[in-house]
């Protein structure tokens, strides 16, 4: 069973940077397309960035130019970069593959961005 763990979360002012990292237990992490997905509170699980085998990237409207995604394939991990944090960024972060994630949700990691 693949097991996704985030990490990195807390709380940061508004302006301020964060390192998300994600830790996958897949034996074949390089061939994957990774994501990394946020959830506000009443809000549903939302899309934020994506990085494909080659390490192409996308993002959300709302954090380009802000975030960024990269990966490490030999330590199987998955990293996000949040800079310029605006309180609006304030969610539980996670890792999966892209189109929806397939494989069992970790417990995320808690961002709060806040004066």
């Amino acid at each position: 069973q693949v097991q996704l763990a985030e990490s990195g979360g807390g709380l940061a002012q508004p302006g301020g940077s964060l390192r998300l990292s994600c830790a996958v237990s897949r034996s074949m992490f390089t061939i994957i397309t990774w994501a990394g997905y946020r959830q506000a509170p009443g809000n549903q699980r939302e899309l934020v960035a994506t990085i494909t085998s080659g390490s192409s990237t996308n993002y959300a409207d709302s954090v380009k130019g802000r975030f960024t995604i990269s990966r490490d394939n030999a330590k199987k991990l998955v990293y996000l970069q949040m800079n310029t944090l605006k309180p609006e960024d304030t969610a539980v972060y996670y890792c999966n593959t892209d189109s929806g994630g397939i494989y069992v949700w970790g417990q995320g990691t808690q961002v709060t961005v806040s004066s």
